[in-house]
């Protein structure tokens, strides 16, 4: 017999902050993590991110829906993309990414590590 699970950004479980340039609203279904993330101009990976989780990249794979706003990345190889509204994207962990422009980043990301935007307990 199959089920259905849904859960409503509106009452996540868990909202994370990117210190103070947005956050992230966290479901958690059937064991997998859906985030939706806010990310306000000026936002930029290794400034508001690195500080929390400690790491020199981003360590977490991201597979977006962008809903609004450019978001440019820079994996550690050099490689470089921008991704804007109605573009799905996945980045592998390695990489830097920032708000490009002058309007707020809005992504869906539906292949975020649980631990995205966590403090390290290391």
């Amino acid at each position: 017999m199959g089920g259905v699970e849904s859960k409503s950004f509106d009452a996540p479980d868990e909202v994370r902050s990117f210190v103070d340039k947005g956050e992230g609203r966290v479901v958690t279904l059937a064991g997998s993590t859906v985030l939706k993330g806010r990310f306000e101009p000026g936002w930029r990976w290794s400034e508001h991110i690195r500080p929390i989780v400690g790491t020199d990249s981003c360590q977490s794979p991201h597979f977006l829906y962008m809903l609004a706003g450019r978001m440019h990345v820079v994996m550690d190889d050099g490689t470089e993309a921008e991704a804007g509204p109605n573009d799905v994207v996945r980045i592998e962990p390695g990489h830097d990414a920032w708000v490009a422009g002058g309007e707020a980043v809005e992504v869906v990301d539906f292949g975020v590590s649980p631990t995205y935007a966590v403090k390290s307990s290391g």
